[in-house]
């Protein structure tokens, strides 16, 4: 008997084969939509993580400002000083215990001041850092790393704003507020974009002995750095850190940028599903077409409905024939829908974010079978009320519609 439900239900559908493929077609729109809107911001969401993946595993520690913050800076040779809190030998020792078993830890000098190139002024970060925690946390992209305290690297938008090439000499300081020192570029960074520990682009790199030299403060340091074995770990390190060192005063602050990289991608998340939830409004209205669709097929079938329940067919098998006809839609435009999104989906991605790199993998793909799913679950919600409906039929008064 259920072969038969269902070959009538099939039957229904090719009787009113225009009505039932407009119908179908709301659900291939709202497949189609919702699909690749959450591929969008699925890839989205996976390029951000890319990208911020080199600076998510650093967590930076800080002295903290105030009484109790820490040592201040002594004036360097231009006398200048600054009310900037430091980090001392000691505390970085400290730091160093704790932190070294989750990777890399390293300290870094830092001051802006005034640069000379040809004719041309302007002002630059410094950085002084170890030479072997240079070459591990930096790419050069022309030239070598520095192997004398004379020598510094510059990053790519410095080199390109002051036309500096591997050879070229940079003066440090102002003649009008003290002594200056040149030091000569021996290589050119490659490109590092954004980041929360040390914003190369447009700095002066050198060595920890370059930078005391003018600067002074030997053994005073505005961060410490820890790069992390596994990102895992942030949290542990980040608690370990505070506990330790904030024990009787706040002296060191902690900044784990791993808790910026979860912000942005909830952000996108938010936005995916706000972006979703308007494309589904589609197939809101394919439910609206598909209801219509079986309330016209039931008004349509009186007679037959009347015929069906005189000769003994219960009232299951009624709804379930007029279910079949609404799942049948369902799974045909889901269906339909799906091989569609692949194509389009894979264009919207290419024109909003700009690459496909991620489009292939399981976060973005996976969208497709929850749009089926949403498509198909439509179509059954809209088929319930008429196929109620028609198996609720007086089989007497159906006999005398005509």
């Amino acid at each position: 008997m259920k072969d038969i439900i269902l070959q009538l239900a099939l039957r229904s559908i090719r009787i009113h084969f225009l009505r039932s493929v407009l119908a179908a077609l709301g659900i291939v729109i709202g497949v189609v939509a919702i699909s690749s809107m959450g591929m969008m911001g699925a890839n989205m969401t996976l390029s951000v993580k890319e990208q911020l993946s080199g600076m998510a595993n650093i967590v930076v520690i800080t002295a903290a400002s105030g009484p109790g913050g820490g040592p201040g800076m002594a004036p360097g040779r231009f006398g200048g000083g600054s009310s900037e809190e430091k980090i001392s030998e000691e505390e970085f020792r400290d730091i160093q215990k704790i932190a070294e078993k989750y990777g890399l830890v390293y300290v870094i000098y830092r001051e802006s001041d005034t640069i000379e190139v040809g004719d041309r002024k302007g002002r630059s970060t410094i950085y002084g850092l170890d030479e072997d925690v240079m070459r591990r946390i930096f790419s050069v992209s022309d030239g070598a790393f520095p192997k004398s305290t004379s020598s510094v690297i510059v990053g790519p938008t410095l080199a390109e704003r002051y036309d500096l090439k591997v050879g070229s000499r940079i003066q440090i300081g102002d003649e009008d507020e003290g002594s200056t020192t040149t030091v000569r570029v021996v290589g050119i960074l490659a490109e590092r974009g954004m980041s929360t520990d040390i914003n190369s682009d447009m700095a002066i790199i050198g060595s920890e002995k370059l930078f005391t030299g003018i600067y002074g403060s030997e053994g005073e340091y505005d961060q410490v750095n820890l790069i992390l074995n596994d990102i895992n770990d942030s949290q542990k390190a980040r608690t370990e850190i505070l506990e330790k060192m904030n024990k009787k005063k706040t002296t060191v602050n902690v900044q784990d940028s791993s808790r910026m990289l979860e912000s942005i991608t909830s952000s996108l998340g938010t936005m995916t599903t706000f972006v979703m939830a308007i494309a589904g409004i589609s197939l809101l209205v394919a439910a609206t077409s598909i209801f219509n669709v079986m309330m016209m097929s039931v008004t349509e079938r009186v007679r037959e409905i009347g015929i069906m329940r005189s000769i003994g067919t219960q009232k299951s098998e009624i709804r379930r024939m007029f279910l079949y006809e609404s799942v049948i839609l369902g799974i045909v435009g889901a269906g339909i829908g799906a091989i569609l999104s692949l194509g389009i989906g894979w264009v919207v991605v290419l024109a909003m974010v700009g690459s496909t790199d991620y489009f292939f993998l399981p976060e973005s793909l996976g969208y497709i079978p929850f749009a089926m799913a949403v498509g198909i679950t439509v179509c059954v919600l809209s088929g319930v009320y008429p196929a109620w409906r028609a198996a609720n039929l007086d089989p007497v008064e159906a006999l005398r519609a005509e």
